[in-house]
């Protein structure tokens, strides 16, 4: 950022005096000599000083801005190459599996579009498809949802059954549409999964609170389900999941293959609901010798009931990376937290504040 004479602090009318002097620029003023300037009229020693000095400020604060610019300049160049790098390097990587069939066993992303047969979509797999198809929630979005499906090709309990044999059959970044019938995707629906429970009773099971009909509700076995009606004193509750009964439309294809170890790690633990940003908090530890690996959990997350989560993982770890993992340990460090003060050490401390305020108002007396 470059300045003008009019920038600068205390000069005011006398900037015509230095123009009429040569001097016309914040450059030419800061480098001048005290003596020099008290030589013209209207400056005194101490205004001379004070101009000066704040002419050199300017100088400095401009330099300063340019430095700033050209590091963000340098920041924005180095971010970009690296996001070119990271573009060519993707591109390569389709290249090289591009038409490639997937094997048994493969762990890779699947993108995928579902429809229900009126047209619904009920699953994407980026924001950006979320947003064309009119069902974009921020909420969803930050907890990860709108993400490509990560799957072992011919392993169960990643897709519906019906997609794992679709995909089972595919090669990278081949486009498939493909209609699943219920028995393959969420299943026909089960009468004995709907359940009629009197209002008061309901209560007891919902904190006090009434039943509203749409209203998400988890009984004690873990069952999800949705109040569908409330009559005649009885709160009906549905626990079939809500896509059963109904054959499903994909667009699927398969864009990624994990061969990275720390990835699939990564990718298993996100499976298992950890949020994608908080995952490079876990650290991390695999001793190849002993075919262990050692997850620390995070400050943030020693309070939080994570049983389910750690054995679901440790399972899947131990399953499906068989090869590589045996045990798998967590580790939780609670630090030692400071011991409050003993009633005696608490009583001198005021002693000496009272003696420290006594002593200020003395002195302020």
């Amino acid at each position: 950022m470059s300045y003008i004479l009019s920038d600068v602090k205390g000069l005011g009318k006398k900037e015509d005096t230095l123009k009429e002097a040569g001097i016309d620029s914040v450059e030419k003023l800061a480098n001048m000599d005290i003596n020099d300037l008290t030589a013209l009229k209207g400056f005194g020693k101490a205004t001379a000083e004070k101009v000066i000095k704040n002419a050199q400020i300017l100088i400095s604060d401009s330099k300063a801005d340019s430095s700033d610019i050209e590091k963000e300049s340098s920041s924005e160049e180095m971010e970009a190459a690296v996001v070119k790098a990271e573009l060519k390097k993707l591109e390569e990587r389709k290249f090289q599996l591009h038409g490639k069939k997937v094997a048994e066993g493969d762990f890779v992303l699947v993108k995928i579009t579902g429809r229900t047969q009126k047209g619904t979509i009920f699953r994407v797999s980026s924001e950006e498809d979320a947003k064309t198809a009119g069902i974009y929630d921020e909420k969803k979005a930050e907890q990860g949802m709108y993400t490509p499906e990560f799957v072992i090709i011919g392993k169960p309990g990643f897709l519906n059954e019906g997609l794992t044999e679709i995909v089972k059959e595919m090669t990278f970044f081949e486009k498939k549409s493909v209609r699943i019938p219920p028995t393959k995707a969420y299943g026909k629906r089960d009468p004995q999964k709907i359940e009629r429970t009197g209002i008061a009773k309901f209560r007891k099971l919902n904190e006090g609170k009434n039943p509203e009909i749409g209203q998400d509700f988890m009984n004690k076995k873990g069952q999800r389900g949705v109040i569908t009606n409330i009559i005649q004193g009885r709160v009906i509750i549905d626990y079939n999941h809500p896509l059963a009964g109904q054959s499903l439309d994909y667009n699927i294809e398969i864009i990624d293959k994990i061969e990275n170890f720390e990835d699939k790690v990564e990718y298993f633990m996100i499976n298992k609901g950890i949020p994608k940003e908080n995952v490079s908090e876990f650290n991390v530890n695999y001793i190849k010798k002993e075919k262990t690996i050692e997850i620390t959990i995070p400050k943030m997350f020693l309070f939080q009931n994570l049983t389910y989560v750690k054995f679901g993982l440790a399972m899947d770890l131990q399953t499906h990376m068989a090869e590589e993992i045996d045990d798998v340990k967590f580790i939780e460090v609670f630090e030692k937290l400071p011991l409050p003060p003993s009633p005696a050490e608490s009583v001198m401390q005021k002693v000496e504040e009272y003696n420290k305020q006594e002593e200020n108002k003395k002195d302020n007396g």
